[in-house]
């Protein structure tokens, strides 16, 4: 039967879901409160000619994409130019950098050079990493995790102990490098999953094999284009976007949602997902039919918040790739500012993303596109003096590694994101960035759950459910949500 569906915000989760819906034959329809699609992935451009996307710039795991264009009929090539980088990306330490390359021979012999028999030791490495996402994204990322049943099977008991689920990723690393260079590159990736690599599961190397051995890319245009893509397979479907929407209650009858209120208007649906903020949407219900109480979300480990800097540069910037990872401090000083302590870093680490280093057409002529971005903790004070004074601190160390001078008079457009922002924009708890932390103790059925126990036919997808944070896991959230929707 033909079903009424409303989805709450246009992120990464809410056109997977919008696509597979209206695939199977549904009448979808997207509330979007800014006016362009993407959630946390929108794009803007400025007078001055410059093209920032505002979020994701990491194109990882590019089979996640290539699966949910293969699902309709569609190539990624159909929509995307994807450049390979190469290097990947660049790290700099206090005492030296090191370019991540695009093949895993040239990887390898990067890591012999450095520790002897680590060449090796990267291939044993990069092949239990591909066993484990295999077996990830084939038995595990796709389940609903009602309950732990979903996970008997004789392939998973049987490659349970290959998995490492119980094993944390430090010490699985430490396991195969003694150098802590090598360590920390190898530690690297699980950042983005939220917590330290002291408290993830040795399960994630293989976002290892995801990235380093799949190749990092780039979708000429800025990563937007993926927002496009998946916006217009959804249209093609027949799924209908509404913009400056502002989803204001959920409102409910019989143990149903019924409809919502949408910029004062009530609109009746016969079911709704909530693509937005888990903790948001749950406080457009009443209280007594949300999922969680406030003391569940003050217990939870959130990912970080980040302080963001996008700036134009009115110069070409030397010796300075795509992706630069600047390392030169200690990275679990930083980490426990994120987690423990919850304070701003003495010694911070930063990212910095000149996509103009390859894509022309998002800064003018000799000029260059900077995305700056340092994790923080979450509900941290993030007043304008502060983030200038860290935006001091990171031009300063830019300078040094690219031996550009006074980069801060050079600069004809900036523009700062943080804390508050992730708050008014995204609605998004605390000012996370990035969802829930994929710990252990917050992995799969420990997550908090896609339907609403008093609601039978309200749904939560996005970040802060499963699979967890990121943007191929948020894709792959939208797709389960919508197969439970589809098998009623």
């Amino acid at each position: 039967m033909r079903k009424k569906i409303a989805i709450i915000g246009s992120g990464f989760s809410g056109l997977s879901a919008a696509a597979y819906l209206a695939q199977a034959g549904n009448e979808v329809h997207v509330f979007e409160k800014h006016g362009q699609a993407g959630g946390r992935a929108r794009q803007f451009s400025t007078t001055e000619g410059y093209v920032f996307d505002m979020g994701p710039s990491w194109y990882w795991m590019p089979d996640i994409m290539e699966n949910f264009f293969a699902d309709f009929g569609y190539k990624t090539s159909d929509f995307l130019q994807l450049i390979s980088l190469n290097p990947q990306f660049e790290m700099i330490f206090s005492d030296e950098k090191m370019n991540v390359p695009e093949s895993i021979e040239e990887l390898k012999t990067l890591f012999e050079k450095t520790e002897k028999g680590a060449g090796r030791q990267l291939e044993k490495f990069m092949q239990s990493a591909k066993f484990k996402y295999e077996v990830g994204m084939q038995d595990f990322v796709n389940k609903p995790c009602h309950n732990w049943l979903e996970f008997v099977s004789p392939k998973i008991a049987k490659s349970a102990l290959k998995l490492d689920l119980l094993s944390n990723f430090r010490s699985y690393v430490a396991k195969y490098f003694k150098n802590e260079k090598l360590r920390t590159l190898m530690e690297f990736p699980v950042i983005f999953l939220g917590a330290s690599p002291k408290n993830i599961p040795a399960l994630y190397s293989m976002m290892n094999y995801g990235g380093y051995a799949l190749g990092t890319h780039y979708p000429m245009g800025g990563f937007y284009q993926l927002v496009l893509a998946m916006k217009s397979v959804a249209e093609k479907q027949g799924a209908t976007f509404h913009f400056n929407a502002t989803v204001e209650k959920i409102l409910s009858a019989n143990k149903k949602a019924t409809s919502l209120l949408i910029n004062g208007e009530e609109i009746h649906f016969d079911y709704i997902v909530a693509s937005s903020d888990y903790y948001h949407t749950e406080t457009l219900l009443d209280e007594n039919l949300r999922n969680y109480k406030e003391d569940y979300w003050q217990k939870k480990t959130f990912a970080p918040s980040s302080l963001i800097f996008y700036l134009g540069i009115n110069e070409k910037i030397p010796n300075l790739k795509h992706h630069t990872l600047f390392f030169e401090n200690n990275l679990d000083e930083h980490i426990d500012c994120i987690y423990g302590e919850r304070k701003w870093p003495e010694k911070p680490l930063f990212y910095v993303c000149c996509p103009s280093k390859t894509d022309k057409n998002v800064a003018p002529e000799g000029k260059e596109n900077l995305f700056l971005l340092m994790p923080l903790a979450i509900g941290i004070n993030d007043e304008e003096n502060i983030r200038e004074k860290y935006l001091g601190e990171i031009l300063a160390r830019i300078e040094k590694h690219t031996g550009i001078s006074d980069l801060a008079s050079k600069i004809e457009y900036k523009k700062s994101y943080c804390v508050r922002d992730f708050i008014s924009d995204y609605n998004a708890y605390g000012g996370n960035a990035y969802g829930l932390a994929n710990t252990l103790s917050q992995t799969a059925v420990l997550k908090p759950k896609i339907r609403n126990k008093k609601l039978k036919n309200l749904f939560y997808t996005g970040q802060l459910t499963v699979p967890g944070p990121g943007v191929p896991p948020s894709i792959i959230s939208g797709k389960i949500v919508a197969n439970e929707i589809n098998k009623i």
